[in-house]
């Protein structure tokens, strides 16, 4: 009952505060403001809404897929800045995000806690609330990273307490992102932390590969979503990580060797093969975690400086120490497993969020080229479901403005650019996704989609 009492206040605290609709004035906006934080400083606006006064600066290491989205955010600022532009700058998802998120996370120690005493109890949790609880803690995480969680510094007539948030901002939101991604079982902080922004500027690149981002020395992996998409797709470049053993090297990778099993036209087999070779990285990236909290380095990164391995100490030494006492809460094991079911049965068959996580960044075909981002569109229930996550394009276009606003630009301001249809069978998607495997975000392509 209790479950039910704050699942409810969740889905009513959601359905509030979504329905608001605030009034932008149609007016100026001040200058030298910057609304695109997250693909590091690369739009900033410089004196009006008037199209002519946006000026963007890219490095030459950003791949294809990323310069697609650029061109077409520029095209949407030309068209709509008025519209725009206040929902980047004014838009947050403090009043949504962050009650969302301490709910989850409190229902999450909860049920972790209490259904260790029943299996069957666990397993049902842990399919549902547990699995979507977990994934609107990684999306509203995602929202701090990409700094649309917490009023900007351009947040018109701030209050004292608003003014308090947007001056200590930076600190705050590194404090949620830390302390937010608790409890997990392998959790979401390193990702968000050092391979989703990078993601933004550099997926489909045809330099990155598994390799490149286990041997890489610098801070930062160069595209994270390397590490998931590898189950799943095909990529170009070496296999990773290689490990010495006496004067040998060997190469292992689990996502590529359950890759290796899958056969064109066999959706079901490749199914298997994908939540296999996901379900058991996830048990190995638990006992890394109680490694690296040891030992104070991760092995799997071997030439990244030392601040990456200090950095990953800490926090898996205050994640494995609430586990810890989860488990001696509990007096059970199963806590952990809860957890660990929690954080990965969304994204794999048949759960219904699995349709989004395995095609957001596929290589879809038109007469121009090739598409690198889609998004899934099943109705509100489906949105509300996945916070919004679902909008995946409209991410990419417009990487600031909050999960819970993003469906303004396909319904409000510029339905143009995004696909009409909204009736997306989500089971069909998995089905043909599964039954022929594609490339990575364009990876492969001559031509991008103008």
């Amino acid at each position: 009952k209790s479950i039910i009492v704050l699942l409810t206040l969740i889905s009513s605290c959601y359905s509030l505060f979504t329905t608001i609709r605030p009034k932008y004035r149609s007016t100026t906006i001040s200058s030298g403001i910057l609304f695109s934080s997250s693909l590091h400083n690369d739009i900033i606006i410089r004196n009006n809404t008037d199209a002519s006064s946006f000026t963007e600066t890219t490095r030459s290491t950003t791949s294809p897929s990323a310069m697609w989205h650029r061109n077409r955010r520029k095209q949407m600022i030309q068209k709509y800045a008025s519209q725009i532009i206040p929902l980047e700058q004014q838009s947050h998802g403090l009043f949504v995000g962050l009650p969302l998120l301490i709910l989850s996370n409190i229902s999450l120690v909860f049920m972790a806690i209490r259904c260790s005493t029943n299996m069957s109890q666990l397993l049902l949790f842990a399919l549902f609330p547990g699995s979507i609880l977990s994934l609107w803690q990684l999306q509203i995480l995602h929202d701090v990273l990409h700094s649309s969680l917490l009023p900007k510094p351009s947040y018109r007539n701030p209050s004292k307490s608003m003014r308090f948030v947007i001056k200590h901002r930076r600190k705050i939101q590194n404090n949620i992102l830390f302390w937010g991604s608790m409890p997990s079982a392998f959790g979401y902080y390193l990702y968000l932390q050092y391979g989703h922004l990078t993601h933004h500027k550099n997926h489909g690149g045809g330099e990155v590969s598994l390799a490149t981002l286990f041997n890489s020395t610098q801070k930062d992996f160069e595209d994270g979503d390397i590490l998931f998409t590898a189950h799943r797709m095909k990529l170009l470049g070496d296999v990773g990580p290689t490990f010495s053993f006496g004067k040998q090297n060997v190469t292992m990778s689990i996502s590529k060797a359950g890759f290796s099993l899958w056969r064109e036209g066999c959706a079901l087999r490749n199914a298997i093969a994908f939540t296999l070779s996901f379900l058991f990285e996830r048990c190995l990236l638990i006992i890394n975690d109680f490694v690296v909290a040891i030992t104070g380095k991760n092995f799997f990164f071997p030439n990244k400086p030392q601040e990456f391995h200090r950095e990953a100490a800490t926090y898996c030494r205050m994640a494995v120490m609430v586990r810890l006492v989860l488990c001696f809460a509990a007096k059970s094991w199963r806590p952990l497993l809860f957890l660990a079911l929690v954080e990965t049965l969304w994204s794999i068959p048949p759960h219904p969020a699995c349709a989004m996580f395995i095609t957001n960044h596929g290589s879809e075909k038109s007469d121009d080229g090739c598409i690198p981002s889609s998004s899934t569109y099943a109705g509100s229930w489906y949105s509300f479901l996945t916070l919004g996550t679902n909008y995946h394009v409209e991410h990419h276009d417009f990487p600031t403005i909050p999960l819970h606003k993003l469906w303004k630009l396909r319904n409000e301001i510029a339905p143009e650019y995004y696909r009409i249809q909204g009736n997306d069978n989500l089971y069909g998607i998995m089905r043909k996704t599964f039954r022929k495997p594609d490339f990575y975000s364009c990876m492969n392509a001559n031509v991008i989609t103008p």
